[in-house]
């Protein structure tokens, strides 16, 4: 039976720090268009209290989405032992492609994909090139299509990329400019025939949930809400209490049901690496899905040793968020966090559209790291 295994994975942390004090000279303006009368330090103080982010990370002056997604992508093809030319398809998860440095817009043509592609100087014209727009969720819905082309045999390596440069398309008006980052992050799926009665490891089961109705909406784009800032007509525009409550509502029964399906239970999962939106959110949501296996009292410490953070030091970077985190972890970069070979994790994701999804992976008994 033809399993998806990881065999490589790599990310791209920029090196610019954004700490909480470079938003102490930002006006942060209502969703009215009324400059708010509290403090820049009282506003900061709240919002470091709910999402918990203390630092950010920006992309350097010059640096595009295409060329940390290739960063991060060459890491990941060196940790795999892959040549490049054996990669079958490029699958490049984001949002916004490259911000034009000019006129602060999405730039998507070429395809991300496309330009990885080029950047990495792959020549092989069988080499197919896709973009993932799907939201947060975009890295692992693009291992979701990765494992379905693996599965049926139309390729043996897939490339996934996931960047976002979020830093270039916030209102600086926002008080939401302050949860958003950059960064990049990549994985290489291979292709094994697994001998189902002995073995059962890679991608176990997914799946995906898109609620586009109404929730269209809770996370869009729009005009500042200054109305006389004029840098940017492309600005992220979130309804954060919208999406707080479909999370809380849908995520936790979409994850259990998830691990249902393959007949495991929460105690069966190391780690679940879950997309870092904000801090609270993603602690209500593991307390709700706790609560559906009926845990009675939940031990001190639980949350931070089943579920790694970074959004503390590292913001929310989007698609790049998971990838990311599975990198640090698989490389010893995450004190306290290992995962062992023959240990199962949920990777889960939750964003725009409002989409959402998950995945269980098990590590093969043999390490490939």
């Amino acid at each position: 039976m033809i399993r998806s295994i990881i065999t490589g994975t790599g990310h791209y942390l920029p090196t610019k720090i954004i700490k909480s004090d470079h938003f102490l000279k930002y006006s942060f303006y209502d969703q009215k268009g009324f400059k708010i009368k509290k403090s820049n330090q009282e506003i900061i103080k709240n919002f470091k209290k709910i999402t918990e982010i203390e630092e950010r990370r920006y992309v350097h002056e010059g640096l595009l989405n295409s060329d940390i997604a290739t960063i991060a992508a060459k890491k990941a093809l060196l940790n795999s032992k892959i040549y490049k030319e054996k990669i079958d398809y490029i699958i490049s998860a984001h949002n916004y492609g490259d911000i034009n440095p000019l006129s602060y817009q999405s730039d998507v043509m070429p395809s991300i994909a496309s330009r990885v592609k080029n950047k990495l100087k792959i020549n092989n014209h069988k080499c197919r090139p896709y973009d993932m727009i799907f939201g947060c969720p975009g890295w692992i819905e693009g291992m979701i299509l990765a494992d379905q082309l693996i599965r049926s045999k139309y390729a043996q390596n897939i490339l996934i990329t996931s960047s976002e440069t979020l830093s270039k398309v916030i209102d600086p008006h926002d008080q939401n400019a302050m949860i958003f980052s950059d960064g990049a992050g990549a994985a290489v799926l291979s292709a094994v025939d697994v001998d189902t009665k002995e073995e059962n490891y890679g991608i176990l089961y997914f799946d995906s949930q898109c609620n586009n109705n109404e929730e269209l909406h809770y996370l869009t784009n729009g005009p500042s809400l200054n109305p006389n800032y004029k840098k940017s007509l492309l600005n992220i525009r979130m309804n954060g209490r919208k999406i707080y409550e479909y999370a809380l509502t849908e995520f936790p029964k979409m994850l259990k049901n998830i691990l249902d399906h393959v007949n495991l239970h929460l105690n069966d999962i190391k780690k679940i690496l879950i997309h870092q939106a904000n801090a609270k959110m993603d602690y209500a949501i593991l307390k709700r899905l706790l609560k559906l296996y009926n845990y009675s009292s939940i031990k001190k410490g639980l949350y931070k040793k089943l579920m790694p953070m970074t959004i503390q030091k590292f913001g929310n970077s989007s698609v790049a968020t998971v990838p990311t985190l599975l990198d640090l972890i698989l490389k010893g970069e995450m004190p306290h966090h290992k995962i062992q070979p023959g240990d199962t994790i949920l990777m889960a994701s939750l964003g725009a559209g409002m989409n959402i999804n998950g995945m269980i992976y098990r590590f093969p008994i043999k390490n490939n790291f």
